[in-house]
Formats: structure tokens, C-alpha cells, sequence
């Protein structure tokens, strides 16, 4: 007969431990994790134990969203992080050391950048940025000591495309790691292993998860580049909330149809925004006027729901708050990839030389509204800006 103290500790155990066969997986909230026996204990000691030893391991939900992820995108393993700049950082962490040298194309996502030239370099790393469109031109940017280059095709600001298969074949001849940040053409628009990544990195917040409610990034390589990145991340014991995990792994199953619809909303209000008087340059690697259109058209298989535009030089000096602020459906905020559209606006710096240099960029997260309202929205806030 157990007593109250030993009731309250045991009671509805084994219950809890059915194996229920339910669609989507069981949600863990645990930290320790019970082995079946002293034995496996050991094996986890010497590291040759194959089962779950700890909750950072990963547990049902986050492992059921690396495999899903890892499958689509057709890579070797997947990780999942707390954030998207998390994953980002865990990769230049793990294959980089004192005395390296990172090359990192110049439209990448703000806190990459920052995160090299302010951290990495505490550590003896340093950087140098790539033209936002490199391709084979990359040789002459390499130094002996080169062991990463970053890409991110397109980029999230100003869409600028690289040559990726060009980029990873010279990264393979000098045995460089080659990655890239491929949020905005999710694994669906674009797979970076079939042009010879090494490295591919998500902000799954974005698309993946679909609703603006979630913080989750996800990295996945090849066979050859896993034992390295797996082992800075069991050093750091990193891992991703279960409950967003669950949440993620829902949103991927929609990702298809969402991905869809945002992307022909995008191109029919983009393809309107280039009839505009008030708007001199679209900026959508799907229009044949975007300079790389023919590497996009090469490489990719739809496009997202985010893009970009520039105002004539006439309004260029104006109050964009005119505009801006008087948009009803069109939420001021940042992230992009959610069912409600969103803009931003502002002008960008960089390292190389700039086709949008002193330009106010207004970059669309077009969402899951209906396309002609929002048409009607921009119009009416253009029309302000314009009067």
C-alpha cells in the first residue's frame, strides 16, 4: 500500500505512457527523459547510446519537424533552433574558428551581417561581403584562409539573385562550405542541395509556420557536413520549443496551397505596381525586368509572396508616412511569410556598389487577403502621397 506523499509523485504514470496511434505527434514537456534499464545509461555515457538520453536531445514534436524538414528539402539531418537568427548563428559558429574567413553576399538579412562583423570578429573571424549577385566572379574574392561563404538568393530586402550552382562549385573545388538562407522560396520554390549547398538554412517563423505567432529557424546539410555542425549544437544543447514545433510541423502541412496563393496575390499586384506613375521601380525576381530573372527562372520553381518597390524620384523626398500610415490592410511590421500583409520602407546600405543606393525601399509581404483589396488599399495610399 503506497502512501500519500508516494501517490501523489506516481499516480496516473503509466497511464500517461499509452501508446495512442494519433495523426500528429504526442507533445513532451520534459527535461529528464527515464532509461529502460542501467545499461542504457552507460551506453549514453560512452556516446553510443542511439535512444532520446535528455529533453535538449529533441523530443517527439521537434524530432517529427526535422524529419518532415529534413525529407523536403532532401537533406541529410535538420536541426531546429529557437529562432531563425539562432540557426543562422549556430552555422557560423560551427564551421569557423579563429583565423578564418567568411564571405557573406551583400543583401543578406541584417542581423547576419551584424553577427559577423560584430561577433564572429571578437573571435578572430573575418568577413568580407560579396556583390549581391556573385556567381563565378566569386574566385577573385577568396583568400587561403576562406572557410564559409553565405548566400541568401534571394535576398529579403532587395531580392538580388546569385548564381548559386556557380557559388558551390568553386566552394566544392576548395573545399569551402557553401550555405545559404533559402526562407524566402521555402524548401518548395527552391532546393539548394540540388545546386550543390552544403548548408541550408530556414527562418521558419516566415512560411513555414505561416501565422506571425511563432519563433523557429531550422539548418539541414548534407551527409558530409553533419557531424560537425551536430556536435557544436550538442555542446550548446540546442534545441526548440516542443509546443512550436507541434505548431510548425501544422503549419507545413498548409504550405503548399498558402505558398500558392501568396505567391500569384504577389505577382498580380506586382505586375499592377509597374503601371503606377507614383512607382518607378518593381523589384520581384519573377518580373523579366529584375536583373537576375533569368537565374531565377533557372533555378527556382514559384515565388513567394515577398517583394519590393521604389517610388519616382518626384515623391522620392516626400513624407512616406502619408502613404504609409493610411494603409488599412497593410500592417507596418517586420518578419514577412504570415496570412496578413505587412510593408516596411527605408532606405539600405552596402558594402558593394548598389542599384537602389539613397532609394527608399518599400518591401510587400502580400498575405492571404483578397487581391483586390489590397490593390484598392495601395492605391488609395499612393493617391495620398501623389495629392
Amino acid at each position: 500500500m503506497k502512501n500519500i506523499a508516494t501517490k501523489l509523485v506516481t499516480g496516473g504514470q503509466k497511464e500517461a505512457l499509452q501508446n495512442i496511434n494519433t495523426i500528429n505527434p504526442p507533445l513532451h514537456r520534459a527535461s529528464t527523459v527515464l532509461f529502460d534499464c542501467y545499461a542504457d545509461m552507460q551506453l549514453d555515457i560512452q556516446g553510443k547510446f542511439e535512444g532520446i538520453a535528455y529533453g535538449t536531445s529533441g523530443l517527439a514534436a521537434q524530432n517529427a519537424f526535422e524529419a518532415a524538414m529534413a525529407e523536403l528539402e532532401g537533406a541529410y539531418r535538420c536541426k531546429a533552433f529557437q529562432s531563425g537568427i539562432n540557426a543562422i548563428a549556430m552555422v557560423l559558429m560551427a564551421y569557423t574558428k579563429q583565423g578564418d574567413h567568411v564571405l557573406i553576399c551583400d543583401n543578406v538579412y541584417g542581423p547576419t551581417r551584424y553577427f559577423c562583423t560584430d561577433f564572429l570578429s571578437k573571435y578572430g573571424v573575418t568577413a568580407d561581403f560579396l556583390p549581391s549577385n556573385a556567381g563565378h566572379d566569386i574566385s577573385s574574392f577568396l583568400k587561403n584562409e576562406t572557410r564559409l561563404v553565405f548566400m541568401e538568393s534571394p535576398g529579403s530586402n532587395t531580392f538580388e539573385v546569385q548564381d548559386v550552382p556557380a557559388i558551390t562549385k568553386v566552394c566544392r573545388e576548395k573545399g569551402i562550405v557553401s550555405v545559404i538562407d533559402n526562407t524566402w522560396a521555402t524548401p518548395l520554390y527552391l532546393n539548394p542541395f540540388e545546386l550543390g549547398v552544403d548548408v541550408s538554412i530556414q527562418s521558419a517563423t516566415k512560411y513555414i509556420t505561416g501565422h506571425s505567432d511563432i519563433l523557429l529557424g531550422t539548418v539541414s546539410t548534407t551527409e558530409e557536413r553533419w557531424a560537425e555542425f551536430e556536435a557544436c549544437c550538442h555542446l550548446f544543447e540546442s534545441f526548440a520549443s516542443q509546443e512550436d514545433c507541434y505548431q510548425a510541423l501544422r503549419g507545413l502541412r498548409t504550405l503548399h496551397v498558402r505558398l500558392k496563393h501568396h505567391e500569384q496575390s504577389a505577382l498580380d499586384i506586382a505586375n499592377w505596381l509597374t503601371t503606377h506613375k507614383a512607382v518607378e521601380k518593381v523589384i520581384h525576381p519573377a518580373l523579366e525586368s529584375h536583373p537576375e530573372h533569368e537565374l531565377w527562372k533557372r533555378d527556382f520553381k514559384g515565388a513567394s509572396g515577398l517583394f519590393a518597390f521604389t517610388l519616382s524620384d518626384e515623391y522620392e523626398n516626400m513624407d512616406h508616412s502619408v502613404f504609409v500610415d493610411s494603409l488599412e490592410l497593410f500592417g507596418i511590421g517586420y518578419s514577412w511569410g504570415g496570412y496578413k500583409s505587412l510593408i516596411t520602407g527605408g532606405k539600405m546600405q552596402r558594402n558593394n556598389s548598389f542599384a537602389y543606393e539613397g532609394k527608399t525601399i518599400f518591401r510587400l509581404n502580400i498575405g492571404l487577403e483578397d487581391v483586390d483589396d489590397l490593390k484598392k488599399d495601395l492605391e488609395q495610399g499612393l493617391a495620398k502621397l501623389m495629392s
